[in-house]
């Protein structure tokens, strides 16, 4: 839960700065300290305090006219450089009470000037090149990509295989799963729906033996054992292990012979009716709850794939976040439909922080391409226009954000056989999960198609599933390519009513 909370501002004024040394009074150049070194050597032995400067921008902004690339995954390695480069510097020993800067805001692209005020005006001694170059390369070690792997590292709500994350507890009123006894037995783990099976009969044969040794002691058919004069009501039970066989015999309806309930006792013929009718709704009930849960189309979901990863480029001049799914089995999916959910915490404009506040993608609803026929890969497309909640979002601050995509796809199982299965597996729903982080969206890409026609048939490779390639793609968020095309739009009419203005004829005055 607290891996949702909103990220904290880009003020970083707030916050301190890097670890400082206290400052020691200036020594005149031409003192030389005792082990013979000169002044500059003790200058830089003691250390100068670092101001807050503002970090490199990862990325150029979008400037209208010129194309922006977005860097590839290759470039970005390049660019955070996993080693230390060779200009810099060693890394000099941390003190122990010393404060560290706050990793978020080192990712922040431009601080304000009041932060760099109030610390220009807390340190008294400029810094020295020397300074600046460490400082420039603490910034590329602390902002590489093994550090902002940690930082990305929170529990996610859905996972890849699409396992909700989610556990309940603290429930008090748990009647409510016995009233619905048969779902409680069939959401249970196969190892405890096996236990409760054998625990069912076990249970009811050792109850019912139980009362067949009692009824034969009390009325004493086991005293009399091999009396031919004695008029027995359960005949050849000598000890409880015979009544338990006796029992078993009667609900499974073995009936060796030698062991049985007379007629010289009412009370053995109720036992054994009431015995039957138990057995035979404990059938009912256990191979009913067998059934559906081994016919139950959790597994299917394994044979429905989605991408690795989202990606987000151009699509007929639009900007489309999209990814892939694909079934790799030849019995598809009857009306399979997919949506989408945007999980992300936000705070209301009166303070009321809501967690994981779920928004709806829409991904054709509207248009009826969310229905697929599922027969080979397809690449599923959200257009971020202004109803999106990826509207102002540009890849710089994709990057900082934190959110999930839950993509859920949900269709019934193709049936095969006879009528009654074709009955049975109508009802038979499977739904298939899987979600995105931010980390996980990739600015600038697309899929390569993995389908080619060979032999007559179209051929699909799933070797090239996840593959991708990228694409020329603006930075910028499709608020500002909207506002950007707007404006060329108007410039352009502009222009051309002066052009019609001044190829106009000029009118003659009357006389």
């Amino acid at each position: 839960m607290l891996a949702y909370l909103p990220r904290p501002p880009t003020d970083t004024s707030r916050y301190g700065t890097f670890p400082q040394k206290p400052d020691l009074p200036a020594v005149p150049g031409a003192l030389v300290e005792d082990g013979g070194q000169p002044a500059a050597a003790a200058a830089a032995k003691r250390g100068t305090p670092m101001p807050n400067y503002p970090s490199a921008p990862r990325h150029s902004s979008f400037v209208p006219g010129e194309p922006s690339l977005p860097p590839s995954r290759g470039s970005l390695t390049t660019q955070h450089h996993r080693g230390r480069p060779s200009w810099c510097p060693p890394p000099a020993p941390q003190e122990a009470g010393a404060r560290l800067y706050p990793l978020h805001a080192l990712s922040v692209a431009n601080i304000p000037n009041s932060s760099r005020g109030k610390t220009s005006a807390r340190s008294s001694t400029v810094p020295t090149p020397e300074g600046l170059q460490s400082r420039r390369c603490k910034l590329l070690e602390e902002d590489g990509p093994t550090v902002q792997a940690g930082k990305r590292q929170r529990q996610r709500y859905v996972t890849k295989v699409g396992k909700c994350q989610v556990n309940l507890g603290n429930i008090q009123d748990k009647k409510r799963f016995l009233s619905d006894i048969f779902t409680t037995i069939v959401d249970l783990k196969y190892r405890w729906f096996l236990f409760v099976f054998m625990m069912c009969y076990i249970v009811t044969w050792v109850v019912f033996g139980f009362i067949y040794f009692l009824d034969a002691w009390v009325r004493g058919d086991i005293g009399h054992q091999g009396d031919p004069e004695w008029q027995a009501c359960i005949e050849n039970v000598d000890g409880f292990v015979s009544a338990l066989l006796l029992s078993v015999e009667s609900q499974r309806t073995i009936g060796y012979g030698t062991r049985m309930v007379t007629a010289n006792c009412a009370e053995g013929v109720i036992l054994l009716i009431a015995q039957s009718i138990v057995g035979s709704m404990i059938d009912a009930m256990m191979v009913g709850c067998m059934f559906v849960k081994i016919s139950r189309p959790k597994k299917r979901a394994q044979t429905l794939i989605f991408s690795k990863n989202c990606v987000i480029s151009c699509r007929d001049e639009k900007l489309c976040l999209m990814f892939r799914v694909g079934d790799l089995r030849e019995s598809h999916m009857v009306d399979a439909k997919i949506r989408a959910k945007l999980i992300k915490s936000r705070q209301t404009a009166e303070g009321e922080f809501i967690p994981l506040e779920q928004s709806e993608l829409n991904l054709g609803y509207d248009t009826g391409e969310d229905r697929l026929f599922l027969v080979e890969p397809q690449i599923i497309c959200h257009v971020i226009n202004r109803h999106s909640p990826f509207w102002d979002m540009s890849a710089e601050s994709l990057r900082r954000e934190q959110f999930e995509i839950i993509i859920i796809l949900e269709g019934i199982v193709e049936a095969t056989g006879n009528t009654a299965q074709h009955c049975l597996a109508a009802g038979m729903t499977c739904q298939a999960r899987t979600s995105y982080t931010e980390d996980e969206i990739l600015w600038g890409y697309r899929f390569e198609p993995c389908m080619s026609l060979e032999k007559g048939a179209f051929q699909v490779d799933y070797s090239r599933f996840e593959m991708t390639f990228e694409v020329q793609t603006p930075a910028a968020s499709a608020k500002e390519l909207h506002e950007l095309k707007e404006l060329e739009q108007q410039e352009h009419s502009t222009l051309s009513l002066y052009w019609d203005h001044l190829l106009q004829p000029c009118a003659l005055p009357g006389p």
